[in-house]
């Protein structure tokens, strides 16, 4: 009995003993008091742990960083078929405001004009009726406007305003271009029958787009495009005539739909506006496709684009 109660007195000596040691972790002291033996050791255990804890709020630090090869972001690419026509010039330039990279595909190739936007134009030379002359140019291309037209007889017309649209469309779906946009013709009625073969090519051409392209194919039905043409050295102001004849047609919008003569009442339009709509349309995820008619035009570069 002595000896079990020396023990006790032995045990309680030595956990006095422990309490009145001052233990310090990182310059901090343990409370020395015996009503506080839990708390005592909770601090005693994180104090031991604190070197732990400290590493674990630490930002995680990389010693040498991973190289990992990333893509730039993508670059639309659009190829302006006929770009150094009276059109297709305004196009391109709209284009290259747009930050867009920027081809021509032409008979001709680079366009006469001197302006300084010309020198950022990539300039292809090839003729859409030969498929081998120009199919390097959809290389990258990622939506394509086409301009392509021109008047003769009527085998030249359709085979212009159509075959040579045709061969490009069909070109293009095969290279997996998104959107292709084609400035085609109003309707003006009895001048149909005399352009028949214009006419003819156009919607052909049309027929063609909408069925390769049902939902990046928009077709644009301007009637007379008017702003300052250059022919040569020589600069033609078509808006003098073009201008105030929009002014009086836009609202006669209802003769329009009078028959054989309605169409002549088509507003004519600014080359500004076609070139505007038509970049929009290739590069606006959110255009509709389809026919957009004169009166759609002047609405569109109305509006902001995105």
């Amino acid at each position: 009995m002595r000896t079990v109660v020396s023990r006790l007195i032995h045990s309680r000596s030595s956990i006095s003993g422990f309490h009145k040691v001052s233990a310090s972790t990182n310059g901090r002291f343990l409370s020395t008091d015996s009503n506080k033996v839990d708390e005592t050791f909770k601090v005693a255990e994180a104090n031991n742990s604190d070197s732990n804890s400290n590493k674990v709020d630490e930002p995680f630090k990389v010693e040498e960083a991973e190289t990992v090869d990333v893509l730039p972001p993508p670059t639309e690419k659009l190829l302006v078929l006929g770009g150094n026509g009276f059109v297709g010039s305004h196009i391109c330039r709209e284009a290259l405001d747009r930050g867009l990279t920027v081809a021509s595909l032409s008979r001709s190739g680079r366009s006469s004009l001197h302006d300084s936007w010309v020198n950022n134009v990539i300039w292809h030379k090839g003729d859409l009726l030969a498929s081998d002359s120009w199919n390097e140019a959809l290389n990258g291309v990622t939506s394509v406007i086409s301009c392509v037209g021109g008047f003769g007889s009527n085998s030249y017309m359709y085979k212009i305003n159509g075959t040579a649209n045709i061969n490009a469309i069909r070109a293009a779906s095969e290279k997996g271009v998104k959107k292709f946009v084609y400035i085609s013709a109003a309707d003006f009625g009895l001048a149909n029958y005399l352009l028949q073969g214009y006419y003819e090519g156009k919607r052909a051409a049309e027929t063609e787009l909408l069925t390769k392209f049902p939902y990046g194919g928009m077709i644009l039905r301007p009637g007379f495009i008017y702003g300052t043409r250059s022919v040569g050295k020589l600069k033609i102001p078509l808006g003098v005539v073009g201008t105030p004849l929009e002014m009086v047609l836009q609202h006669t919008k209802p003769l329009n739909k009078l028959p054989l003569v309605g169409p002549l009442f088509t507003p004519p339009v600014n080359v500004t506006a076609v070139a505007k709509v038509a970049v929009r349309a290739a590069t606006d995820p959110v255009f509709p496709p389809g026919i957009i008619d004169v009166y759609g035009i002047q609405r569109y570069s109305q509006q902001k684009s995105r």
